[in-house]
């Protein structure tokens, strides 16, 4: 536009470029024009001209004249009045130019940018529509066809056939009041859940004792119970140690839970589709607010038990993935909520082992009340059978129950034994019989069908013995006699005797032979050296721990001195080299042991008095504190 004003000033020096310069003007006025009726549209135009008056300077033949009305259309002002002088019209035009420029930019952004807004919303609603159609699809798709009604109605049919219950299902105890031998063990254990603030349990004993069936029993009473947390309908999650087996990589783990990530098979398909990971809650979350019931919890994991100890302490548990992401907003709330706090996990835990206290993990049972289930008695048995026999409803011969109870301590075996006895008695009965009853026969019957053997072998007599005395041991929950003999040769050769003894009874049997020597001579003045010496433990057991020890020291003597010892006497505790007796483990399962093999008394080392079960009618404690007084009682 520059160069168009100086030439325009050079016609009027009368350079002879005047009619040249407003031919250019016009031309470009008339660029001008076209560039808004592209811009506006020429209908639009005309309108846009009426409304602001320039309509009739727009088609006037005037430069002047139709630079006004340029002017008026572009800046879109009617108080534009005044005719530009040709002088002017070079500066208008460069202004107007400028303006055109200005719009063209500004309509070329909002273009590109309603494009962009346009494709949005488009592909908005594409993906809305796709979600409508898989809705749609979803509803309307029938999942059926001929092959899958057909495994349908074979199900179903299925479903209408039902057996009778179990034997052992039908004799399982259904109230606390029906669970036989475990009086004290029912009592500690209801104590502990009924309290405001139960604890953790671990409930000790051996195999069939009932205790599985006593948890399930409790969770009903302390659901009843006025005191206690748990409510009407607080779970009892079952699970067995045993077989419980998890990926260490998390991917599964049915007692904590586990993340199905996006990327594996099993996540839900609209959280894998978005990337999220999807957290499947265990069997501590679904055991919130009731029991979770491990049987054999000594046989699981070590890892495993670690990581349950961790849930015990924050009673939550917590998920990670790599592919959680904060700031999706696309997370359902759930998904954040538990990756965020975790799953609740507010439980009691029970579990149930027939392993000694020493194979569980100490920091297990620290944060765990114990239990221990008794084993069952002869009587037990008994009463467990005629309680069963009841319950199917049938007459058992005088000493059927007295039968089973020779042959099991396990309550759940001692109850199969019946069951199988009385589906000889139906079978009989099919064949002619009028009436059902459970008889010696049919007992006897089933026992040689299982190869079982007398478990009560009496061992012990009303006879006096030199040189063999009973001493107790332990294995497992259940105690048992052991036959301790010795006997005293005159060395052939004085200071040259030799003491022999079982290599299979363990080292610290061993340490108790020399021990009884040292003793021996302390009382007696007679060095074992000057004999040949041989204890032998009848049956090769292997002795773990020094219990044995007065045992062997009274049975070598006895040997030494020719003096015979009553047989239904049965002696535990540790033997000093000074002539104490100490203390020894395992008290209540020895006392057991020797109930069960007929002995009449049992001598105890007098620290462990405290260890003796009450209410013992049947057998004697004789509790000693040194060999003298141990001694003062065979001699009196």
């Amino acid at each position: 536009m520059e160069s168009l004003l100086s030439k325009f000033k050079a016609v009027k020096n009368g350079s002879g470029y005047k009619f040249t310069v407003e031919e250019q003007l016009r031309r470009q006025v008339d660029a001008l024009y076209g560039l808004v009726a592209n811009l506006y549209g020429s209908d639009k135009l005309v309108l846009r001209a009426g409304k602001l008056n320039a309509l009739k300077l727009m088609r006037s033949d005037k430069l002047e004249e139709r630079v006004l009305a340029l002017q008026k259309l572009v800046f879109e002002d009617p108080t534009f009045e005044t005719v530009p002088s040709l002088e002017d019209i070079p500066e208008i035009l460069e202004q107007v130019e400028e303006e055109v420029a200005d719009i063209l930019a500004k309509r070329t952004v909002e273009g590109e940018l309603e494009k962009k807004i346009n494709k949005k919303l488009q592909q908005r609603h594409d993906d809305y529509m796709h979600e409508i159609k898989v809705q749609v699809l979803k509803e309307s798709t029938n999942p059926e066809n001929a092959h899958t009604l057909k495994k349908l109605a074979i199900i179903e049919k299925m479903e209408q056939k039902k057996l009778a219950r179990s034997a052992i299902e039908r004799l399982r105890p259904s109230s606390i009041e029906e669970i036989v031998g475990q009086e004290r063990a029912l009592k500690s254990l209801l104590a502990k859940m009924t309290s405001p603030f139960p604890q953790h349990i671990i409930l000790y004993g051996p195999p069939g004792v009932g205790k599985t069936t006593a948890a399930r029993l409790a969770l009903d009473v302390a659901r009843n119970s006025a005191i206690g947390p748990f409510e009407k309908d607080a779970p009892f999650i079952e699970i067995s140690g045993s077989t419980l087996r998890w990926d260490p990589r998390e991917v599964t783990n049915p007692l904590l839970g586990s993340v199905h990530d996006p990327i594996y098979q099993g996540a839900r398909r609209e959280l894998a589709d978005s990337g999220i990971p999807e957290p499947k809650f265990g069997l501590v979350t679904e055991a919130h607010g009731g029991v979770l019931f491990i049987d054999e919890i000594g046989e699981m994991d070590p890892l495993l038990q670690n990581k349950l100890l961790k849930v015990l302490e924050d009673k939550r548990v917590f998920f990670e993935s790599s592919y959680y992401d904060p700031h999706d907003q696309s997370i359902p709330q759930y998904v954040r909520k538990v990756f965020e706090e975790g799953a609740p996990a507010d439980f009691l835990l029970i579990g149930a082992t027939t392993q000694e206290t020493d194979n569980i993990n100490p920091a297990l049972r620290s944060r765990c009340a114990e239990v221990f289930f008794e084993p069952l008695t002869p009587r037990d048995i008994q009463s467990i059978v005629i309680q069963a026999a009841k319950k199917l409803d049938v007459m058992l011969e005088e000493n059927v129950a007295s039968v089973i109870s020779r042959y099991t301590i396990d309550g759940r075996k001692a109850v199969g034994i019946l069951a199988d006895a009385y589906s000889l008695a139906c079978y009989r009965k099919q064949q002619g019989s009028s009436q059902l009853i459970v008889t010696e026969q049919d007992t006897y019957e089933v026992i040689k069908l299982g190869r079982l053997t007398p478990y009560d072998l009496r061992q012990s007599s009303s006879n006096s013995e030199v040189g063999k005395v009973f001493a107790l041991g332990v294995f497992g929950f259940l105690g048992s006699l052991l036959e301790i003999e010795a006997v005293v040769f005159p060395s052939r050769k004085e200071g040259r005797g030799a003491i022999r003894f079982n290599d299979t009874a363990g080292s610290m049997t061993k340490d108790s032979v020399f021990n009884a020597a040292s003793v021996i001579r302390k009382i007696t003045g007679k060095d074992l050296t000057d004999y040949d010496v041989h204890v032998n433990v009848v049956g090769g057991g292997h002795i773990d721990g020094p219990s044995a020890g007065a045992a062997i020291f009274l049975a070598v003597l006895s040997a030494l001195q020719e003096r015979a010892l009553p047989q239904d006497v049965a002696i535990t505790g540790e033997l000093s080299i000074q002539g104490k007796i100490k203390p020894v483990g395992s008290i209540p399962e020895k006392i057991y042991g020797a109930r069960q093999a007929g002995i009449k008394r049992i001598i105890i080392p007098m620290d462990n008095l405290h260890d003796v079960p009450p209410d013992l009618t049947d057998i004697e404690i004789v509790p000693v504190s040194a060999v003298e007084e141990m001694l003062a009682f065979f001699v009196g």
